[in-house]
């Protein structure tokens, strides 16, 4: 069963969106939030756990000092001040995947608040996203639904649980409520997602992979009517895990929220799911406000506390900005604006930047990762950088094609080569003889068998329609398996019929 929904367009003449984003991090400690038991992905069920874990009686939670540090970078890459003390705090409710019955979290004494970051969309606007906090929490444990049609709990017979996510680190990042974007509503929420995924990954404090979890989305999204200022009704969308999803249900929610109101019904404050099959949302639960999870202070953990040497020297240790790195590499690279986008969008910024940085010229590291490589990738189906190519792979094939050893279309053999795993560039053409020929006595050879099979061009030539020399060339090419140097053909044909180029 399906919502009714209003054209995108008539919800955009009628009403303002009004957007907020709480972004789940989940962080790369070694170990858990408050215990000992490994922080890692797909290992057998129920095997990363402790006492702690599934909190059991009597046991004691610790801080992950790691964690902390990260939760400070991440407030301070978001322009937050970091609290000189905060607090864990228990959020009471009941579910299946949370053993103690509560979360620990911090509620109204947050590691982190006040930021805000700019967002750039594609075509140079810039938002700028107020960031209320940023807070230290655990993780739940995973339900994996048995016996639906869809593996959802609709409809499923029973439930596993899995809690070796149970603990897992996490900072949330909630962000306060964002007017203004208008019909770009959708596109700002993925741009804001995907900065955050960025950040976090450059600080090199999440692995930032949205399919496993480690970066997940709740949207809110409610309207107002036109030339109204009172923020209307919210329902948020829960744990949305791709860039190109959340865009989709922001958009999903804000038709479905218009033709509620269109009907003349009220919108009901809930959580939702989103189902990327079907492009829609269904109805979760209704949404608990804070007093509902009964916060009160985590009698089993002392205070976080902070001081300005410890602050500084975490903030000493922040990587550049990705916003600035990208335009400082697109003005030293000298890419057009769209050369970059293409750079960006496709995940080649830091390999091409390796490339550079190892020796290659950025045009030319552009074209290899951005071409053949890509092209590869595409057709195995893999990562650009999961391909088997490198940095190295690149900076010699250039060399060689430099050296005139080889020439490009060798070159987009040998690479294919090196991908299937036969050795190094320069191995695989020495192995397989791929050198150019740029013997002229070779050359030469061939040259003269073209010319006899071709003498109408060598006529052609001899009048001075020394363009037609490239069907000789093509020839030549052919001849030797397109090993043979074209620029040194061309000359050495020019000279037999004594023509000049």
């Amino acid at each position: 069963m399906t919502d009714d929904i209003l054209s995108f367009e008539e919800a955009m003449e009628k009403y303002d969106p009004v957007l907020g984003f709480e972004v789940h991090v989940e962080l790369n400690t070694a170990t858990k939030m408050f215990d000992a038991a490994p922080n890692t992905f797909g290992d057998e069920a129920n095997t990363n756990i402790t006492p702690v874990s599934l909190g059991l009686p009597g046991v004691l939670p610790v801080v992950n000092g790691k964690a902390v540090e990260s939760a400070i970078k991440l407030g301070l890459a978001l322009g937050c001040d970091i609290a000189p003390v905060s607090h864990f705090a228990r959020k009471n409710y009941f579910y299946p995947d949370t053993p103690k019955n509560f979360q620990t979290s911090q509620f109204d004494e947050p590691i982190a608040e006040n930021g805000s970051i700019d967002i750039e969309l594609e075509d140079g606007t810039v938002f700028t996203i107020d960031i209320e906090r940023a807070h230290m929490e655990e993780d739940a444990g995973k339900l994996t639904h048995k016996g639906g049609a869809a593996g959802r709990i609709q409809g499923a017979d029973f439930s596993l649980v899995d809690y070796n996510r149970s603990g897992v680190p996490l900072i949330e990042i909630v962000t306060r409520p964002i007017v203004g974007a208008g019909e770009r509503s959708p596109e700002l929420a993925r741009a804001y997602v995907a900065a955050i995924r960025e950040i976090v990954k450059n600080l090199g404090i999440s692995d930032a992979r949205m399919e496993r979890g480690n970066v997940r989305c709740d949207a809110n999204v409610s309207l107002m009517p036109k030339g109204t200022t009172e923020f209307g009704t919210r329902s948020e969308t829960k744990n949305v895990n791709s860039l190109r999803s959340v865009e989709r249900a922001v958009r999903y929610e804000i038709q479905r929220h218009a033709a509620v109101l269109e009907a003349g019904e009220k919108v009901v404050q809930e959580t939702r799911h989103w189902h990327e099959d079907t492009r829609s949302t269904t109805s979760g639960r209704p949404k608990s406000d804070a007093d509902d999870y009964r916060y009160f202070p985590e009698p089993d953990l002392v205070p976080v506390v902070t001081d300005a040497e410890w602050i500084e020297r975490l903030r000493a240790e922040l990587p550049e900005p990705p916003a600035e790195r990208r335009r400082r590499l697109k003005a030293d690279w000298g890419f057009s604006d769209e050369e970059f986008r293409d750079v960006v969008n496709a995940g080649a910024m830091d390999v091409i930047e390796e490339t550079i940085a190892a020796g290659a010229p950025a045009a030319v590291a552009r074209k290899w990762w951005m071409g053949e490589i890509a092209r590869i990738a595409k057709e195995r189906e893999v990562e650009l950088t999961d391909t088997g190519a490198t940095a190295q792979t690149v900076l010699e094939l250039n060399k060689l094609i430099e050296a005139k050893k080889i020439n490009d279309k060798i070159a987009r053999q040998v690479l294919g080569f090196v991908i299937d795993g036969e050795g190094e560039p320069a191995e695989i053409v020495e192995k397989r003889s791929l050198a150019v020929v740029s013997d002229d006595g070779a050359l030469t050879t061939a040259i003269d068998e073209a010319l006899a099979a071709m003498p109408d061009v060598a006529d052609k030539i001899r009048a001075g329609k020394v363009q037609a020399a490239g069907a000789i060339v093509g020839q030549v090419m052919k001849a030797t398996r397109g090993q043979a140097d074209a620029g040194r053909v061309r000359e050495l044909i020019l000279e037999k019929l004594g023509v000049e180029g």
